[in-house]
């Protein structure tokens, strides 16, 4: 009789192997993933969009914000407010980064992009809920981009004018355009023609560093003027400046970034001396090089010495003795562009000073200028160059001034370099979304409906102008549709879009609300890609915070021999005793686990 043994091929199960646990991802790590992911994504673009949607149009409202060291900014312009609120969710991130770019590039449309991507994410939303792949939704959003930079193209207005006259006032209506929803609309005309003189002293390149803006308090807005040069604050001086000239015609400028006084030695600095004679030729080896060094600057034939480091009292009495101004403590960017204006280059030593080194102009002078005196050059040879200074009362209210005229200088450039127009109030959104509308019924598939999502996107910017004014956007949106369905009349239905002033709908072509077409096709461009990239991410994953070193330290084994070089402060939890480490101090010993208090 043989006895059978037992296989473990006769228990099937016996064999079977369980799959091992493989952990990717560190404890404590967050990840959210799917369509629930995408969806709190667009919430929190939805919420960046809330807090600047109502700072769009002419009747668009200011915020104020207060910042951790309690300065307060109050701004209607979409790319400052961003910045401030210091935005930490990263998918709302990119609405802040749309912004500074759109404000980089042509310097107007800053909310209207966010805006834009926001409607765009909000339309896409219940095709998400519903199924839809988001891979689907971006092939039809790109598709729906493409055709609307086609036809923005197609309607845009390209002048060209041959008159200087008629070139200068549609330069105007664009900076007018772009002024009229800043806190400075009722100056819009004033500042309009202070932009276009501003971008009309540069030359062809327009460079924006270029043009210096200065604020000066006092007086009012239109007190503002435009200098043609080079025009800085008069810096700290010491005594004997009110001696030395105010006015030079043709001076030679010395630009330097050295020192011109005496100052104490630092604390690293040693000298032994073992008698009064040798202190005595210390200090006079530290008088004959300074004089030196103003001796070869009087000879050099300079009139004008500016510094970015300090001038002391005995270099300014000694040039204002010899007819020679000087000014230290000058800012960089004013060194600066005085340098690519009156050309020569900032020396670092004044050895081997030679005239190519100089810079010159036709006119220098130091005026008053409300509560302050300027420092002025004029005639510049090697570039040209123009400061706007500023006149107003409360600082907050100069700085957004400050803004403005940056977002009107950005769209005139523009304006001057690309000379397509579009008409603004929502004129040429309406078209778009009319225009999609049509196209969409020549697609199949889910990509009509998707287009068709994306052109009733295009109507937030003039429903939001007519909720900021305080009008019925239903009715007024009602009427747009209505006039750029019929074209019976031709296309000059085209350009029709809220009329803030008459709170009507108007044409605004023929009303001179002229914005760039550049601005448009940016807005639209960034606003689609911003809207793609957020939908294109399914998966979230958040690594958990980094702890304190110590906390995650190997804890050694009863008795074990180790050594402790942690930064911290390390105590006993158990009461025993107290370990305390300092910074870069090693202790070596055979204590037990407890005592190092993990």
């Amino acid at each position: 009789m043989v006895k059978q043994t037992e296989s473990r091929l006769d228990y099937p199960e016996a064999c079977t192997v369980q799959p091992a646990r493989i952990i990717l991802l560190k404890e404590g790590t967050d990840t959210s993933q799917g369509v629930p992911q995408i969806i709190s994504n667009i919430t929190a673009c939805e919420a960046v969009a809330d807090a600047v949607r109502s700072t769009l149009g002419p009747r668009g409202m200011d915020k104020m914000i207060i910042a951790d060291n309690g300065k307060t900014t109050i701004s209607n312009d979409g790319a400052t407010i961003l910045k401030l609120l210091d935005i930490v969710h990263p998918a709302a991130k990119t609405l802040v980064d749309i912004a500074r770019a759109q404000d980089a590039e042509v310097g107007d449309g800053t909310t209207s992009v966010v805006v834009l991507a926001t409607e765009f994410l909000k339309q896409a939303k219940p095709f998400l809920e519903e199924g839809v792949h988001p891979t689907v939704i971006i092939r039809a959003f790109r598709m729906a981009e493409q055709m609307a930079l086609k036809k923005l193209s197609e309607l845009a207005c390209r002048i060209k004018s041959v008159d200087p006259s008629d070139q200068r006032a549609l330069l105007e209506k664009c900076a007018a355009t772009a002024l009229s929803s800043k806190l400075v609309a009722g100056h819009k005309d004033f500042f309009a023609k202070l932009t276009v003189d501003a971008v009309s002293q540069l030359d062809s390149y327009l460079p924006l560093k270029m043009i210096g803006i200065k604020k000066v308090s006092g007086g009012a807005l239109e007190d503002s003027m435009l200098v043609t040069g080079v025009a800085f604050k008069k810096t700290f001086s010491y005594a004997g400046f009110e001696m030395q000239p105010k006015c030079y015609k043709n001076p030679k400028i010395a630009l330097l970034n050295i020192e011109l006084e005496l100052k104490a030695e630092k604390e690293n600095a040693e000298v032994r001396v073992h008698s009064v004679e040798e202190y005595q030729k210390v200090v006079d080896a530290e008088w004959k090089i300074l004089y030196e060094k103003l001796e070869i600057l009087h000879k050099s034939g300079v009139k004008i010495v500016l510094s970015k480091l300090p001038i002391g009292d005995v270099a300014t009495q000694y040039f204002a003795d010899r007819d020679m101004f000087c000014a230290g403590r000058v800012p960089e960017d004013d060194l600066s562009r005085t340098q690519m204006a009156c050309g020569g280059s900032v020396q670092t030593t004044v050895q081997g000073l030679s005239d190519s080194a100089l810079g010159t102009c036709e006119l220098f002078e130091e005026v008053q200028i409300g509560s302050e005196r300027f420092n002025i050059f004029k005639g510049c040879p090697n570039a040209r160059t123009c400061t706007i200074i500023l006149r107003g009362g409360a600082e907050q209210f100069m700085e957004e001034t400050e803004r403005s005229l940056h977002d009107a200088i950005m769209v005139v450039r523009r304006a001057v370099k690309n000379d397509a127009f579009v008409a603004g109030g929502g004129a040429i959104e309406m078209e778009l979304s009319g225009y999609l509308r049509d196209a969409a019924r020549e697609i199949r598939g889910r990509e009509q409906l998707l287009i068709t999502a994306m052109a009733r996107a295009f109507e937030v910017i003039p429903r939001q102008l007519c909720d900021n004014a305080g009008l019925d956007a239903t009715t007024i949106l009602n009427q747009l549709r209505h006039c750029h369905a019929n074209k019976a009349d031709g296309d000059n239905n085209v350009w029709y879009g809220v009329d803030i002033e008459n709170e009507r709908v108007s044409d605004n072509f023929k009303n001179n609300v002229w914005e760039p077409a550049l601005v448009k096709s940016n807005a639209i461009t960034s606003a689609t890609e911003a809207a793609c990239l957020i939908l294109s991410v399914d998966e979230t994953i958040k690594n958990p915070e980094s702890k304190n070193p110590a906390d995650n330290a190997p804890v050694p084994a009863p008795g074990a021999k180790y050594v402790c070089a942690y930064p911290n402060e390390l105590r006993n939890k158990g009461g025993e005793r107290d370990l305390i480490v300092s910074k870069d101090e090693y202790i070596e010993g055979d204590l037990p686990a407890s005592s190092l208090g993990l």
